[in-house]
């Protein structure tokens, strides 16, 4: 089955559908407390409604400047819910690049976390924002807590704003091809964050198509409208079952990684999801082991720790049938890994970019299906992928084999950037989106990630992808962390140079001869240079701007 028949219906939709099915089941446990289907439901109607009250619905911009925490779940879908949209602000912004995301999107409202009051209080009066909500951890484990809010801009304590709001759905007429649900803000790895407009059609679609690929499911609407699955694969091929899987949650909600997939993926399928506030392997190990869980989801830096951790040897991680990997490419010696470890856990590494909702493709999900290591795997339903010269215009696909820019045409793809039309042009042509990722398809059109265009590396003329280099740093004895950047270079272009964790590495020089030895020489690493950590984002991405800057500031050894 390559399609599949998506109902037209707003992303509330989803939640109400999850709410009748799963009920009392626990949706969000957090640090003890734990909210049921049910409950997220009706707090999330009190706070449309609540909103609604402040004159705040269709066409109004809701700004969620929080980390992972039970209140980000009420107010995200509350927000949708009311008819406004949803616009994800990154908790640790500075206040000059918050001020200008908050004034970009054109916010109304926003519901911040108390110790951000330092960067967003100072940038308030630049914005259009009317409504301030706070809280912070101390009502995210306690509704009843009341939020201190003296000496910051005046705003209103968070629970307290929808405490005595009706908990019914308000039933906001919603056109779902138009009405954004969410305007997402790119990760800004390479440079200013652009604002994605998504209207709900995209989520739904986006949530479906993986929440179905990944269970065995096809979308249906229960007697009320609201959105669920019927799950039709057998459970030899897809073990975890509907309304009965547990995950460790770390991705931030604040990225399209987050949203769709560990928010309204684990809406749909009645997944637990157990917050964790920040990533301590041997917390995250105990609790795998002592919720059970039976799927594992992040990027590659949490796997990375994983590995190396004591304890991922000795915890009893029987119940885990399932890995996804996303936001950047998983190593291939990683994944083998991972493997060995867990050998009854699927591992599914997806691709996919905020200008897609969250994604475009995975490896497939039956137990009995083909799976490449390293490849990204195939277009998820009513998807195609094409790969065209990454040099010039022509979206002419290039043979199975070549390598090229990653073009990707699907519902889930953007209406285009806030107001940036020159922008948007440059990337929607005819129903594709260009990329700016370097991919390869095989004959049978599983996709790999070569590299980000924008990190290839030109030396004499040659195109140097950073991904093979950094796979062959990682398959050296040590090296825990790798990532390859450019520095300029008058007569060559640029040539490779290589940052690296590796603590108990002493010969560097060694090192990088035997990367090259395996390597022409227009690919050979120039340089390496030891660090104790390589720079992330949020969502797990290399920030390879900041390496640039670090390298910038450097002269050549």
């Amino acid at each position: 089955m390559s399609s599949l028949d998506y109902p037209e219906v707003p992303v509330g939709a989803l939640l109400a559908g999850a709410a009748r099915r799963f009920g009392e089941r626990t949706a969000v446990h957090y640090a003890g407390r734990e909210l049921s289907f049910a409950a997220l439901h009706e707090r999330a109607c009190a706070f449309a409604n609540a909103l609604r009250e402040a004159g705040i619905g269709r066409g109004d911009v809701v700004a969620m400047h929080l980390p992972n925490c039970p209140q980000y779940a009420i107010a995200y879908f509350g927000t949708l819910l009311s008819g406004a949209t949803f616009s994800p602000a990154n908790p640790l912004l500075p206040p000059a690049d918050l001020c200008a995301q908050l004034a970009d999107c054109g916010a109304v409202a926003v519901v911040s976390w108390l110790p951000a009051a330092p960067a967003l209080d100072p940038v308030l009066a630049s914005t259009a924002i009317r409504l301030v909500l706070r809280t912070d951890r101390e009502q995210g484990l306690d509704p009843a807590h009341r939020v201190p809010l003296d000496g910051v801009a005046e705003s209103v304590d968070f629970e307290a704003f929808h405490a005595d709001a009706a908990t019914t759905d308000p039933a906001v007429e919603i056109d779902v091809h138009a009405d954004l649900a969410h305007l997402a803000y790119t990760g800004g790895t390479t440079g200013r964050s652009k604002g994605v407009r998504l209207p709900h059609r995209n989520v739904v679609v986006n949530a479906l198509q993986y929440a179905c690929w990944g269970s065995g499911s096809v979308p249906a609407l229960d007697g009320e409208g609201g959105l669920v699955l019927d799950q039709q694969g057998s459970p030899e091929e897809y073990p975890t079952r509907l309304g009965t899987g547990i995950a460790i949650n770390l991705t931030p909600w604040f990225h399209a990684m987050g949203t769709i997939g560990a928010l309204n993926i684990p809406m749909l399928v009645g997944t637990t999801i157990v917050l964790h506030e920040r990533f301590d392997p041997g917390a995250y190990l105990a609790d795998a082991e002592r919720f059970r869980v039976t799927s594992m989801g992040g990027a590659p830096p949490l796997y990375g720790a994983l590995l190396r951790h004591p304890e991922f040897a000795t915890r009893d991680l029987s119940s885990v049938r399932g890995l996804t990997s996303g936001a950047a490419p998983l190593p291939v010696e990683m994944i083998q890994a991972l493997q060995r470890r867990l050998p009854e856990a699927i591992i599914s590494e997806g691709y996919g970019l905020t200008e897609v909702t969250m994604g475009a493709t995975t490896n497939p999900a039956a137990r009995s299906a083909v799976r490449k290591v390293g490849s990204v795997g195939i277009p998820v339903f009513d998807t195609e992928i094409r790969i065209v010269d990454a040099g010039g215009d022509d979206l002419t696909p290039l043979a199975a084999g070549e390598a090229g820019e990653v073009c990707i045409r699907g519902p889930q793809v953007m209406l285009g950037y806030k107001d940036r039309p020159e922008e948007t042009a440059a990337v929607l042509r005819d129903g594709w989106l260009r990329t700016g990722d370097v991919g390869v398809l095989d004959d049978d059109g599983y996709l790999s990630i070569v590299d980000r265009k924008k990190d290839m590396l030109i030396y004499k003329g040659y195109n140097v992808y950073p991904r093979e280099l950094e796979e062959l740093l990682f398959a050296q004895p040590g090296v825990v962390g790798a990532a390859v950047v450019g520095r300029p270079d008058a007569v060559v272009g640029e040539l490779p140079v290589a940052f690296v964790v590796a603590p108990e590495l002493t010969d560097t020089d060694a090192l990088i001869a035997a990367v090259n030895e395996q390597l022409p020489p227009y690919k050979r690493l120039r340089e390496l240079h030891l660090v104790d950590a390589i720079p992330v984002s949020a969502a797990g991405k290399v920030l390879k701007r900041e390496l640039r800057e670090r390298l910038a500031k450097t002269t050549s050894v």
